[in-house]
């Protein structure tokens, strides 16, 4: 199902993200991983880049910056042609700065899912595909 698909994965230097990406490498797909914590990215970059090779990408990225984005997505569609599937990961908790909360993990969200819905739409060239929308518990518990 995975396999020659090309998939986006915002917040994948770790966790979630990172094991995302890892699963879809290993079933076939192509991945830019992307995260704002370049460090993490960059390690994470080489281990997946010495198992994968060439299906593998990285580009750092902020969520809340919206030209930042637009690259990660033009990066992957002029390495790999197409682009199948979104998975908009990243998120912060933050109970200090709640704005920066809604703005990487509301905002972020609906800034990958735009941009996952114009690479995709067949009327623009895409051929369809798949978006992911992760969100955490503390949406329906609290404290």
């Amino acid at each position: 199902m995975f396999s020659g698909r090309v998939a986006v994965v915002t917040g994948s230097a770790q966790g979630l993200g990172k094991v995302f990406s890892g699963v879809l490498l290993e079933r076939g797909s192509k991945v830019c991983i992307s995260d704002v914590n370049q460090s993490e990215l960059e390690k994470t970059y080489k281990e997946f880049k010495s198992k994968y090779a060439e299906n593998v990408i990285s580009q750092q990225c902020d969520v809340t910056d919206t030209e930042q984005l637009k690259d990660v997505f033009r990066k992957t569609k002029d390495t790999y042609g197409q682009l199948d599937l979104v998975v908009n990961n990243a998120g912060i908790v933050n109970e200090k700065n709640w704005q920066q909360c809604i703005d990487v993990n509301l905002n972020g969200t609906i800034r990958g899912t735009m941009l996952g819905m114009e690479y995709m739409r067949k009327d623009k060239g895409g051929k369809g595909g798949l978006i992911l929308n992760m969100s955490s518990l503390a949406g329906k518990t609290a404290n």
